[in-house]
């Protein structure tokens, strides 16, 4: 089931993950508001349960933002994690949904990001090779003779995404056979292919030191040769990391971006889009052993 607007454009189920941070959802909201689609929009929060109890207070708060704002609250009694409150969330909107658009309470969205998502979702939605539709796009130069607004990479982005339920389903969370895939001559090289931290962060996860859905998603991205599609402008932002950021007390950030504040416009999506060697190459250098120690050591210095 999806929602048709007046043009006859179906409209994704936004789904909000959100826990212990009023502030953080009440941008987030406020962003969200601005989008034209909104108010049409099918709208539903997934609400972790607290901790302990002094998560309590601060996560009923999160619950009476969420109905003020006329949101389909679904919480949670205990304590999943973001993981599990992610997984078991977005499967249960693709029980009803055929697409989804997924956001978290510490994102800002610009003004056109549902018209880009809906859009984008409807017109690459029989495209086999790609995963995701993402938001979130880094600072990368549009090569010379590109056509289109958008851009293919092998790695996606969990800062404002969608994603359709059939590529959902063929996801294994558990990654079973990882011990014997990791021995295979290729693998880490191959999958650092979209980051230098990719291989490290999914066989930390296999060990218990993380719990990221994320790095699971990018592997089954990187194991079926899947990409996702990002735009040359963001339309979305970390509130940590974005040019409208409040809290930012960093004055570099490779995670940084130009944002699209249009609330107007139309975007250039190609049919034929194919990956970009130039992109690939400007995109892996983000995600490089050298920047990423560089980017370390500012932090550290908070310069």
């Amino acid at each position: 089931m999806n929602t048709d607007n007046p043009n006859g454009c179906k409209l994704a189920p936004i789904a909000i993950f959100a826990f212990n941070r009023p502030d953080s959802l009440t941008r987030l909201l406020d962003s969200l508001s601005k989008n034209k689609l909104y108010a049409e929009s099918p709208k539903y929060i997934f609400i972790d349960g607290p901790r302990d109890e002094r998560d309590t207070p601060q996560v009923e708060h999160v619950a009476e933002i969420a109905g003020q704002h006329g949101l389909n609250i679904i919480r949670s009694s205990r304590n999943l994690g973001l993981a599990r409150n992610i997984i078991g969330g977005i499967s249960r909107i693709l029980e009803q949904y055929d697409r989804v658009i997924v956001v978290e309470d510490d994102l800002y969205c610009a003004p056109s990001f549902l018209l880009y998502m809906n859009q984008a979702l409807e017109f690459y939605k029989q495209a086999p090779a790609i995963l995701s539709i993402c938001g979130y796009g880094l600072k990368i130069k549009r090569p010379g003779n590109y056509s289109g607004d958008v851009y293919l990479s092998n790695r996606s982005s969990s800062w404002g995404w969608g994603t359709w339920a059939d590529r959902w389903a063929e996801i294994d969370w558990d990654i079973p056979d990882w011990q014997q895939l990791k021995k295979k001559p290729g693998i880490r090289s191959g999958f650092n292919r979209g980051g230098s931290d990719m291989y490290g962060m999914l066989d930390d996860y296999k060990k218990g030191r993380n719990n990221s859905w994320a790095i699971r998603f990018c592997f089954h991205q990187f194991r079926y040769g899947l990409y996702s599609v990002h735009p040359f402008l963001s339309l979305v932002a970390n509130e940590g990391y974005g040019t409208s950021a409040t809290n930012c007390r960093q004055k570099y950030s490779r995670f940084k971006v130009d944002m699209n504040l249009s609330e107007d416009i139309s975007f250039n999506l190609t049919d034929n889009i194919s990956p970009d060697n130039r992109i690939l190459r400007r995109l892996r250098s983000y995600h490089s052993i050298p920047i990423r120690i560089y980017s370390r050591l500012r932090r550290l210095l908070n310069i």
